[in-house]
């Protein structure tokens, strides 16, 4: 039966879940809506980032976020030797990079699925610390302590992304190469070193993002699957390179999900993420915020 008060649970939790899609996707907003590399792997360097934290809490008792810190420029390193693969191999050699790329991506995704697989296994993992299983009462309404963390992160990533983006010289190199790269290298920069390191900070972002991951829920080696559409979702529907637009387009995302899981149950809430989006194309293709 419809009840305000169900109504005012699910928008409110449904903000907490945008502003953790925002988290996972932010990263791709960068690879994929700046620098237009079909990163379909960014959900698989998600996973493998959790279960880094995993190793981190476990092995040496260290709180999930922090793990999340320490592990991230080990990430950062690990997006700049992707890139190079990925130019090297593919976008020096011809205009159809992105078509090759999106294959070249899977591999990658595959690759560390299995890796984690023959590592770990295929069991959950989970992490502890004193704010997970915790909630917030207000009122008659429950609030996870988790997602409240992932709530408060998610907005710094957005400020300091957006902040780097449009005040440093660096970001704004970044900036400049995802509209004119051919420009950029009339003034003497070098457009591959900058969308290296762009995608070297993408990739770095998945460690705070995968701490979220873990935080939120058990990870298993096979969830980079349901996040796959999500991520893609939420970046296209946000337009291209927005990072302000990532957090919107996540939090419409999470508020819809979660009312029509509250509404009308779970085997509905996954096709939402695909409704929204062809309802935001078919209406604004350029996207919300989009360049």
């Amino acid at each position: 039966m419809f009840s305000l008060d169900l109504l005012r649970d699910a928008v409110v939790l449904g903000v907490l879940l945008g502003c953790f899609y925002a988290a996972v996707s932010i990263g791709l907003s960068i690879s994929f809506g700046l620098l237009d590399v079909p990163h379909v792997a960014h959900p698989a360097f998600l996973v493998l980032a959790s279960y880094g934290v995993y190793l981190c809490n476990d092995q040496y008792d260290i709180d999930p976020l922090l793990a999340g810190l320490l592990i991230s420029p080990v990430f950062f390193l690990l997006g700049l030797v992707t890139y190079r693969l990925y130019y090297e191999t593919f976008e020096r050699r011809g205009s159809d990079a992105a078509v090759r790329g999106i294959a070249f991506f899977f591999g990658v995704a595959f690759i560390i699925e299995v890796l984690i697989i023959l590592q770990f296994g295929v069991d959950q993992r989970s992490v502890t610390a004193s704010y997970i299983g915790k909630a917030w009462r207000v009122g008659d309404l429950r609030i996870p302590i988790r997602q409240l963390v992932a709530f408060a992160v998610a907005l710094a990533l957005t400020v300091s992304l957006s902040t780097y983006l449009s005040k440093t010289f660096m970001g704004r190199a970044i900036r400049a190469v995802a509209q004119d790269e051919e420009g950029l290298r009339l003034m003497g920069a070098n457009p591959v070193r900058i969308k290296q390191f762009a995608f070297g900070i993408a990739t770095a972002v998945l460690g705070i993002a995968g701490a979220l991951l873990i935080i939120v829920a058990p990870v298993e080696p096979t969830l980079d699957r349901v996040y796959i559409g999500r991520t893609f979702c939420v970046v296209v529907m946000a337009g291209l390179g927005s990072i302000t637009g990532t957090l919107i387009a996540a939090i419409i995302l999470g508020v819809s999900e979660s009312i029509v899981l509250t509404m009308f149950g779970a085997s509905w809430a996954p096709a939402i993420s695909f409704a929204l989006l062809l309802g935001v194309l078919a209406v604004r293709p350029q996207g919300l915020l989009g360049r």
